[in-house]
């Protein structure tokens, strides 16, 4: 198995001592209080006539939280199972563990097509599912983190390797089945970049035809204030042309080169694919969930591969081709939304 991450076992368990019983009680209480809640719910709604958008809300946490505590259940089935399947890492075991993985993406994806009427439309550019692959991709809410997992791994039988944010371990499925197979959780703001980045460029080993690697270049999710925020950092000590680039970028983040350029400098043959989305950018926020701004929206999404011939072998050169295909992204983003923020 690929080790990804360094965190003492003490601190995971004090972790994980807070967020499972944490949730259990949650679930639990608001399933005793629903009929309640539901009640209070559907008044409030008849008052801010938001297409019952404080409902919806309130049945999609409920959902969420009956997910992760069916992930947990399954995940100590597995692990109780593991003497039986060789190890947690046996092959065997990671692929129960990845099937895990898509059925929760897919459940939570599920549940809010149907609470909130979400349609889906995908475009797949040069066969995107076969890997082994790098996959860059757009991040503009907590809802899009599902995207890949739903519209090509579980499509294409992929099991994709993750980078995401270590403050990500508070989510108790994402700990225990996170930290179960090859992803990397990145200590942002650690000032050891060189370190975060040789952890990012690790999820490269052992890669295989049915394996690939995802990373969000942005870092975090897509604002109009984020984006500010990031332009005025990158003006203060990047170069003129770089800066002109990145304020060219209106509907997503100038992204962060130091992860993709590892794993572009450190990759041993994989394609690489990007993943333009747009739809989950009304909710980027749990307060637009509540307020509604997500019901009835059409997600759209589009994959495109670049085959690794293609990808630049200088770093100069590797730098001006993300953000020309981030151009893209953008491109694909402002389209979509008819050339409006």
């Amino acid at each position: 198995m690929v080790e990804t991450m360094r965190e003492p076992r003490a601190s995971r368990w004090i972790r994980r001592s807070i967020t499972l019983p944490l949730y259990v009680f949650l679930l639990g209480t608001l399933l005793v209080l629903l009929p309640v809640l539901l009640a209070a719910a559907l008044g409030v709604d008849a008052v801010r006539r938001r297409r019952f958008a404080t409902t919806r809300c309130l049945l999609f946490l409920v959902g969420y939280l009956a997910c992760e505590v069916a992930g947990l259940v399954a995940s100590l089935a597995l692990w109780l199972a593991a003497p039986f399947l060789g190890a947690l890492d046996s092959k065997r075991s990671q692929d129960l563990h990845y099937r895990l993985q898509g059925w929760w993406a897919a459940t939570l994806y599920r549940l809010g097509a149907v609470l909130y009427g979400l349609e889906s439309e995908v475009e797949e550019l040069g066969e995107p599912g076969r890997g082994p692959i790098v996959l860059l991709t757009r991040h503009a809410s907590v809802g899009d983190t599902v995207v890949p997992a739903v519209f090509l791994a579980n499509r294409h039988g992929l099991h994709l390797r993750y980078v995401l944010k270590r403050e990500l371990l508070w989510d108790p499925c994402l700990d225990v089945v996170g930290n179960r197979l090859p992803n990397y959780f990145v200590r942002r703001g650690s000032g050891d970049t060189a370190r975060e980045a040789d952890g990012v460029a690790r999820l490269l080993d052992g890669l295989g035809p049915r394996d690939g690697v995802l990373i969000y270049p942005e870092g975090t999710r897509f604002t109009p204030a984020k984006r500010e925020q990031v332009l005025a950092r990158l003006s203060k000590g990047s170069e003129a042309h770089l800066v002109s680039r990145a304020a060219a970028l209106t509907h997503v983040l100038p992204p962060r080169l130091g992860g993709a350029l590892a794993l572009l400098e450190r990759n041993p043959g994989a394609d690489v694919v990007f993943c333009a989305h747009v739809g989950f950018d009304r909710a980027s926020t749990f307060w637009h969930f509540w307020n509604g701004d997500l019901v009835g929206e059409t997600i759209h999404v589009r994959f495109w591969r670049v085959p690794f011939a293609e990808i630049p072998k200088d770093r100069d050169g590797r730098i001006d081709w993300i953000l020309s295909q981030w151009e893209r992204v953008d491109a694909y983003v402002r389209e979509r939304r008819g050339g409006g923020e």
